[in-house]
């Protein structure tokens, strides 16, 4: 789950978001991801520009599952939480409208990548490692998407928090600028964008709905147990979660 639609371009650190709730998915969803049906099986098209973007997000996402730290850790940890990922089966590059990235769909836990806005590797790691953190969510707690806005926003500050999107080096490129708590800013700010982009409720209430789990779900650092600032931080985050494993699993 993750932003959509606040005006930066497809390219922009923002763009992933969660699929809507089951009375929007027929409206909203088709919309957005106007190639995923109703029964959740995306149409597969002939036309050659879709090939293009559809392959290039196949190679793209083969590179991400294969050597991100941060998307090897979530790996291992919905493994572990008895969630094992399939490339072919949890995930699916498709033709998106507006400027979504990717999302997290619950009713079929797959996670949608918008191909045709997905333009860089860079990118493609942020959009996968945001949905995972979703997945995993959905994986680990009793979460209810599309009736209680608390479990949406929850879910969207951790992985805000712990996707790398708020890294300094991203909100340089974002030209936001700033010194004390500037990081909880961020991770705020973009949940609320996150939960404005999938739900048609005020600003007021979603800021409302992330000030109220804000402390909980932002000091959650799980699978992690830090806040991965970089790539550095998130080896040394799936180093501990291996030697975590080896520990329980001997005792």
């Amino acid at each position: 789950m993750a932003r959509a639609g606040d005006g930066r371009g497809p390219c922009s650190a923002a763009g992933e978001q969660p699929l809507n709730q089951q009375q929007q998915q027929q409206q909203g969803t088709s919309q957005v991801y106007p190639e995923r049906l109703a029964e959740g099986r995306p149409q597969q098209g002939l036309f050659s520009r879709f090939l293009t973007h559809n392959q290039k997000c196949q190679l793209m996402l083969l590179k991400t599952l294969e050597t991100n730290p941060y998307v090897k850790l979530l790996l291992d940890a919905m493994k572990h939480s008895g969630c094992a990922v399939n490339k072919e089966r949890h995930f699916s590059c498709e033709d998106c409208n507006g400027n979504v990235s990717g999302g997290f769909d619950a009713s079929s836990s797959q996670i949608v990548l918008c191909q045709n806005n997905i333009c860089n590797q860079a990118h493609m790691n942020r959009v996968v490692t945001h949905e995972l953190i979703h997945a995993f969510d959905h994986c680990r707690a009793h979460v209810n998407w599309f009736t209680n806005v608390r479990h949406l926003a929850c879910s969207e500050v951790r992985a805000a928090n712990l996707s790398g999107e708020c890294s300094l080096v991203n909100e340089i490129f974002r030209l936001h600028f700033g010194l004390k708590r500037h990081h909880q800013t961020c991770v705020r700010d973009r949940a609320i964008l996150s939960i404005l982009a999938v739900r048609n409720i005020s600003k007021e209430v979603a800021e409302k709905a992330v000030d109220e789990v804000f402390e909980s779900c932002f000091n959650d650092h799980e699978p992690f147990g830090r806040i991965p600032h970089n790539q550095t931080y998130a080896r040394y985050a799936h180093r501990d979660f291996q030697n975590r494993d080896r520990y329980y699993s001997n005792i």
